[in-house]
């Protein structure tokens, strides 16, 4: 999905639009979903206004996100997206109080170290704009997937997604205007696929959280910088520099050693739970 994006901003498409075709495909297939299964009624919701707070963050979020992918090549965007994890831990111990070791402190330390690798600050290589837009839509996930843990006490995942485009789609419909242009049969193949892409990614993610752990997914989900090396160079002609392939390893390891951070503390929940 994002080296659709990536290909969409250099045909000469504004971000307003490419986010708002990533959201408006979603709309309608989720609701031929839940119609073909006959759940629609799992619509139905009490909690509108954290519904509409989720779309407003995860907007911001998505903005970020995209925009670091015009700003920056696809596999140093994606290893800033793995910092997600640490602002995680940062976000836990300042937001929910939660109680945060050495451990995790170190691979907070790890993290950043790699992306000072990867940033190079002075250098030139990594536009500093690029990198701070890339920093900021992870300290975004992080802070909306703390606010989606309490909204999945209540929603289905996919209802959760559902009002999160019902919502942003109509904030994005208002910037058209300014941005609108006539489009060639490759610029509307791009938007197509990046929405169908989009929707695509987050039923498999769901589907993976609700199969496997959660430390398991995450360790999986690294593997998106070989597609981002990958695309990038295939459809680009970009490889990474070697202060990427030495930064990146650094914000991996970081983000697995909170994985199994979490998993080795929440073993005694689960061993409460199955023994009561």
């Amino acid at each position: 999905m994002v080296a659709l994006v990536k290909l969409a901003s250099e045909s000469g498409l504004a971000l307003p639009e490419i986010l708002f075709w990533r959201q408006l495909p979603s709309i309608p297939l989720i609701l031929l979903m839940f119609w073909a299964t006959g759940k629609l009624g799992q619509l139905k919701s009490n909690r509108m206004g954290q519904h509409g707070m989720r779309a407003v963050l995860g907007l911001v979020g998505m903005t970020l996100n995209f925009g670091a992918v015009t700003l920056l090549p696809l596999a140093e965007a994606t290893s800033f997206n793995f910092t997600a994890a640490i602002w995680a831990v940062i976000l836990s111990a300042l937001i929910l109080h939660e109680k945060v070791g050495i451990w995790r402190w170190g691979a907070v330390m790890l993290g950043f170290a790699g992306v000072l690798v990867i940033a190079q600050p002075g250098d030139g290589h990594i536009p500093l704009v690029g990198a701070a837009v890339a920093l900021g839509a992870a300290f975004m996930i992080a802070l909306i997937s703390i606010y989606i843990r309490d909204l999945t006490k209540t929603e289905d995942s996919l209802t959760i997604v559902f009002y999160f485009a019902l919502f942003s789609a109509p904030l994005l419909a208002l910037t058209l205007p300014f941005v609108w242009q006539a489009k060639s049969a490759e610029q509307w193949f791009y938007l197509i696929a990046l929405g169908t892409s989009g929707l695509l990614g987050q039923y498999l993610l769901t589907s993976a959280l609700r199969y496997g752990s959660v430390s398991s997914v995450i360790v999986m989900d690294y593997s998106a910088l070989i597609w981002a090396t990958l695309l990038g160079w295939s459809l680009f002609d970009r490889l990474p520099p070697a202060t990427t392939w030495l930064g990146a390893p650094l914000i991996v390891g970081a983000g697995m050693l909170i994985a199994w951070r979490e998993h080795r503390l929440s073993r005694p929940a689960r061993n409460l739970a199955a023994n009561p």
